[in-house]
């Protein structure tokens, strides 16, 4: 039976955008956050406790409260499969260009003893993946947690914690020189252990060793005493020279750095990044609200700035209490011209059947927007990258130019152009993707005015003017939208890929999910079809469309490959959370993940829509 849990309501009122401030927490049960801000937007992950590695996407730090959480990895396999803690995402060079990796601890369910690092590595540079696994970087079978990348000297060290040996049994931090990010190598050596009074609250305890680089300097920035108790805090470690996995090559802190106060408790286990614009760096950390609040699922992850002194050395200051504004990072409210990442769309007028495209190809801002002939192609001024806020809208971020849509002048009237500009983080450039009915189509929405995209007066021909006018109803302001492959679709439950099994190119081969292996039974194009729907080839047998079995309109008919025909058409619908939805045309039944499961094997069927995570799925590139 599918699970019908993890409903979605209504988008919450917009808050997120565009505000001067925000307020902590920013992620409830938000334990050991690890945070990016890449190609204009924030990418956090935190402790889930079970075997999934789950992701927030959002423009603004506020808008993290309210994205939705996506699972990017999932994992079945005995021994790695339970009690993730402690991610850590980190953008490499690899042979093949940047990538992601996430560093995270997982282990056997019912057993905190048997816990040990793992690392993914992402399919291309989006930090949403898809990802692959690489294997365990700490070469024993002792228990290791809280790893951390440190790039120093043109070298890759990974650092994490650990009890050393017997008799002097101290959980410790230690680090290790690597020779790719899934492998430590050389010895792995003690680089600070708990010999203070200030690291043995509770517990003597130093973990979550995480990097702070500035002007040259370097710092490990640690957590001390047990995370149970108020008094978690952090201390750092400098590096004064010399061999970095030598401990006598950092210096420790006389005392804790980062404490209690104005009414947070335990603040740890940080992460640190750079403020949109790169002028500042700031603390993502967990902390308690109450002073008993423990080590569960009562942390919540915080932010503020960090300030450095006229020696260079870093300010901490103290936690800023709950809910107090505090002052967006620098550069958070645009403009910003970014290549978001994310799989590329193309938005098709009903009545022409042409593209909403950026005239020429122009990258200025105020370019103007029309209708045009659709270049299917991944990166064509035709093509936009629908990118949600994360509040319940989309940015329209054009693939080619980078350039959002924008309502010129945030003007209100019928008639008020559509444009291209620089993301500013307002309403004006926010656009509400909604269904018309049982069909394939979609209005689409300015947030700040409910005007609705249109083709002024039903031109048919290529470069007509794409303006906002009130909703009427009729064809011209009618849009369908299909992805510019080849891309991947992944679930939002398990972050595992479609999967033909066996890459089969037989009639009937049925579709499942499967750990992502870049195979091109996991590579998928979209082609047009009628009443705005759209057709699903494999890669691995292009001739073949993804379809509900002999045109079934029953709850857990199979989807197989087969026959391009009315049994394959799907409608695609943008959800307010930025997944999307698969109706099939012929049932008006969603694409469903039985039994919501994360295991490699699991069918794709078509059930009753129920608004559930086992209903949605990410398209990437």
């Amino acid at each position: 039976m599918t699970l019908t849990g993890v409903l979605t309501g209504p988008a919450p009122k917009a808050t997120a955008i565009g505000e001067a401030t925000f307020t902590n927490p920013l992620i409830e049960d938000g334990a050991d956050p690890t945070i990016e801000f890449h190609d204009g937007n924030y990418y956090a992950v935190v402790t889930t406790w079970d075997n999934r590695v789950v992701m927030r996407k959002a423009p603004t730090l506020e808008g993290l409260k309210t994205a939705a959480p996506t699972t990017v990895f999932s994992d079945t396999t005995p021994g790695r499969n339970a009690n993730m803690w402690a991610p850590e995402l980190t953008r490499l060079n690899s042979p093949t260009g940047p990538r992601w990796y996430l560093m995270y601890t997982m282990g056997t369910a019912g057993n905190f003893g048997q816990q040990h690092l793992q690392v993914i590595e992402s399919a291309g540079d989006d930090p949403m993946g898809p990802y692959t696994y690489k294997g365990r970087p700490i070469p024993t079978d002792d228990w290791n947690i809280d790893g951390s990348y440190l790039q120093l000297n043109g070298e890759l060290y990974v650092t994490w914690s650990q009890f050393t040996p017997e008799p002097n049994r101290l959980q410790s931090n230690y680090i290790a020189k690597m020779s790719n990010p899934w492998t430590a190598t050389g010895p792995l050596n003690v680089l600070s252990q708990p010999t203070a009074a200030w690291e043995r609250i509770g517990e003597p305890v130093n973990e979550g060793p995480v990097p702070l680089q500035k002007d040259g300097k370097t710092w490990i920035v640690f957590s001390a005493s047990f995370c149970g108790t108020e008094d978690y805090q952090l201390g750092t470690l400098r590096y004064t020279g010399g061999d970095p996995v030598l401990a006598s090559s950092w210096n420790k802190s006389a005392g804790p750095v980062f404490s209690k106060g104005n009414g947070v408790f335990g603040p740890g286990h940080n992460d640190f990044f750079t403020s949109p614009d790169g002028t500042q760096i700031w603390n993502l950390y967990h902390a308690n609200a109450r002073a008993d609040g423990g080590c569960a699922r009562q942390r919540s992850a915080r932010a503020q700035q960090v300030t450095f002194d006229a020696a260079g050395e870093p300010v901490f200051g103290t936690p800023i209490a709950t809910g107090t504004p505090i002052a967006v990072p620098s550069g958070e409210r645009g403009p910003i011209t970014a290549a978001v990442e994310g799989a590329s769309f193309e938005v098709v007028n009903r009545n022409s059947g042409l593209c909403l495209t950026v005239a020429g190809g122009s990258t200025a801002n105020g370019g103007d927007v029309v209708q045009g002939a659709c270049g299917n192609a991944a990166r064509s001024a035709s093509s936009w990258i629908l990118d949600p806020t994360a509040d319940g809208a989309y940015r329209f971020v054009n693939a080619a130019t980078s350039k959002v849509l924008d309502s010129a002048g945030c003007g209100t009237a019928d008639g008020t152009d559509a444009r291209q500009w620089a993301w500013l983080a307002n309403a004006c450039q926010q656009w509400l993707p909604t269904p018309i009915g049982d069909g394939g189509y979609l209005t689409i929405a300015n947030r700040a005015n409910q005007k609705v995209l249109d083709v002024a007066n039903c031109t048919t021909a290529a470069g007509g003017d794409v303006r906002q006018w009130r909703p009427l109803g009729n064809a011209c302001q009618q849009w369908s939208i299909r992805p510019v492959g080849p891309v991947s679709v992944v679930s939002a439950q398990s972050g595992k890929s479609f999967d033909v099994p066996g890459c089969s190119t037989a009639t009937g081969a049925p579709l499942q999910q499967y750990s992502y292996v870049g195979s091109s039974c996991q590579s998928y194009a979209f082609t047009a079809t009628t009443g705005g729907a759209v057709q699903i080839r494999p890669a691995s047998a292009s001739s073949l469309c993804l379809g509900v079995n002999a045109g079934s309109t029953a709850d857990r008919a199979a989807v197989v490959q087969g026959a391009c025909g009315t049994s394959a058409a799907w409608r695609i619908v943008p959800l307010p959370d930025g997944a999307i939805r698969f109706v099939s045309a012929v049932s008006g039944k969603s694409l469903d993940l039985d039994n919501c499961s994360t295991a490699d094997g699991a069918a794709l069927q078509q059930y009753t829509t129920f608004d559930n995570i086992c209903q949605r799925f990410r398209i990437t590139r």
